[in-house]
């Protein structure tokens, strides 16, 4: 729940300022790590996080486009999913989809599909997602 109570503007500030951190070369905390890990492996947002007028982009999935903040966050998500093992079961997963994908980041790419639509569902019928019915569906893909 690290991010618990953060608005929109302020997680984004906190993607930008790990960011340039790590451009300027300064030292990042074990959280600007994992933000600048994510923007990293993303350098098709390097502009959007370097730029708060991005802020002003209204990304509508109805418009075919995909908010890249939601990326990177469905991106934190499996990583502490998986770095906590929780639900259980979804370390080993993400192993044997990261073998099969071609690497841990497309086997997210994956699994950020599932998580997505998951917690979609769970918003819209109002009640908290469903692990067990999460975590199978992720097996389904393995």
């Amino acid at each position: 729940m690290m991010f618990a109570g953060l608005s929109r503007d302020e997680l984004r500030a906190m993607y930008r300022a790990a960011w340039r951190k790590f451009k300027q070369q300064q030292t990042l905390t074990p959280l600007d790590k994992q933000l600048v890990a994510i923007v990293s492996e993303h350098p098709e947002y390097h502009v959007i996080v370097e730029s708060a007028a991005s802020d002003l982009a209204n990304y509508s999935p109805r418009s075919g486009q995909l908010n890249p903040w939601l990326h990177m966050g469905l991106h934190m998500a499996i990583r502490e999913q998986v770095g906590t093992n929780r639900p259980h079961g979804i370390a080993e997963i993400h192993k044997k989809l990261s073998m099969r994908a071609g690497g841990a980041h497309e086997a997210e790419h994956l699994m950020l599909e599932v998580l997505a639509e998951e917690l979609w569902n769970a918003q819209r019928a109002g009640k908290m997602p469903d692990e067990q019915v999460y975590l199978e569906r992720l097996k389904s893909l393995v």
